[in-house]
């Protein structure tokens, strides 16, 4: 090993994906040019990665030089890869992070569906917790803060219908009157 990769840095993960339990991408950001630069390359490593995981009982792994942190819930797969020396509590509370935050803004029914709808919210997650490698943040409740979306906060919630249609008597008040 050269000096060089033995030098702290930042840019601690590598990778995130998520994949549904057939072992397809619902998302991935990588983080490091030089890992995988073509779809082609991520796809092949996620289905390695996927394979060597979705029937083991531990939470991490080392494949093609790297450290993967790993959970599941229902019939998604959550990862984040480092590199072969990266700490592995540190990819792991990035893991944790996420898929807390990501429980609380699906209401803890982390599953494909309830993903898929929220997609854009899980984007905005991952985005806060990582950056181009980084990590900015790994306390779940201060990335639903920064992200400014709560579990109570539902866009069809009763209150809210209650205040389309007060909106709506409203406006057919005004209609009739004029």
């Amino acid at each position: 090993m050269d000096s060089t990769s033995l030098e702290p840095s930042l840019y601690t993960v590598k990778a995130v994906f998520i994949l549904d339990n057939d072992g397809n991408r619902l998302l991935s950001k990588y983080y490091d040019p030089e890992l995988y630069p073509s779809m082609k390359e991520q796809k092949n490593f996620e289905k390695n990665v996927f394979n060597k995981t979705h029937k083991a009982d531990n939470e991490i792994a080392f494949l093609e030089g790297m450290t993967i942190v790993y959970k599941s819930s229902i019939d998604l797969f959550f990862y984040v890869v480092g590199s072969a020396q990266e700490n592995e509590l540190m990819l792991m509370s990035v893991l944790n992070c996420m898929f807390e935050s990501l429980s609380q803004i699906l209401r803890k029914n982390v599953e494909r569906r309830c993903l898929l709808d929220n997609m854009e919210g899980v984007f905005l997650i991952v985005d806060e917790i990582i950056d181009g490698g980084v990590i900015l943040e790994s306390d779940p409740q201060q990335v639903l803060q920064k992200v400014n979306y709560r579990a109570d906060e539902n866009p069809l919630s009763e209150q809210s219908v209650a205040q389309v249609l007060q909106t709506a008597k409203e406006q057919i008040k005004w209609s009739i009157l004029k």
